[in-house]
């Protein structure tokens, strides 16, 4: 019977750390920007396919929660360039097969990190929801009309706060749990439990820098969702190599 892992080490990072994992993955996606751009390009186009569906069919608020949840999913959608990391760090570059199709991602560990992530957004769905009901009796169904009543009236407002303190609350717990385990499990000897547990410990060694982390991914992201999903071909796996950078930075796995 074969010894349990022990967990690995966490290291201590500086505050500026972040934007060191930003330019080294920078300099990654210049190694194989081909791929990578591809597979950037078909995220952005799955999400704008997505974000437009609902709104043609008048789902306004969905469109909103839809792009929140963006955040909360978008540790597993990086897999590939995960691997990207992986291997450019091995010396190799990377080509489109090896980064759409992960073979260590297949397996059951991986499984049971998307399905916490899948019941995560169901519920901030579910929360987004409570939080729009109770703010208005009124139906809201194009977005210009839910525009003008978030920025337009106190109830409004209201809503927006009090849906970006909660959203913003869950997000942070869900990259708590997510932003080392995600690339730690394409390590096929970790579990779900020691990934998951490895990245709560190393937001907490490393609270501020890595607070300073999920506020640049945030930021990056509405950018994106700000350009129509257009700058998501970029940022997308220019933002999934510097996390494998992070989680190289703050975990001792070898």
């Amino acid at each position: 019977m074969d010894a349990p892992r022990r967990l690995p080490p966490i290291r201590t990072i500086r505050l500026s750390a972040p934007f060191g994992w930003l330019a080294e993955g920078w300099g990654d996606l210049m190694k194989a920007p081909v791929p990578l751009l591809v597979y950037g390009l078909g995220v952005a186009a799955a999400s704008f396919a997505l974000c437009y569906g609902v709104y043609a069919t008048n789902g306004a608020f969905r469109v909103l929660a839809l792009t929140a949840g963006f955040v909360i999913v978008g540790p597993i959608l990086a897999m590939g360039p995960y691997e990207a990391g992986r291997r450019i760090d091995l010396g190799e570059r990377p080509g489109l097969m090896q980064i759409l199709f992960v073979r260590s991602a297949f397996r059951q560990d991986v499984a049971y990190l998307s399905l916490l992530l899948v019941l995560i957004y169901f519920f901030w769905g579910r929360v987004a929801q409570i939080v729009y009901g109770l703010s208005t009796y009124q139906s809201h169904p194009t977005v210009d009309a839910l525009v003008a009543f978030a920025l337009g009236s106190s109830d409004g407002r209201v809503m927006l706060l009090t849906g970006t303190l909660t959203g913003g609350a869950l997000a942070f717990v869900t990259y708590a749990l997510m932003v080392v385990s995600a690339p730690m499990l394409l390590n096929p000897r970790a579990s779900v439990f020691e990934a998951v547990a490895t990245s709560v410990r190393a937001v907490n060694a490393n609270f501020f820098p890595l607070l300073l982390w999920a506020g640049i991914i945030a930021a990056l992201l509405l950018l994106s969702a700000a350009t129509g999903f257009l700058a998501l071909v970029f940022v997308f796996p220019w933002l999934g190599l510097a996390s494998w950078r992070a989680y190289r930075s703050l975990v001792d796995d070898n």
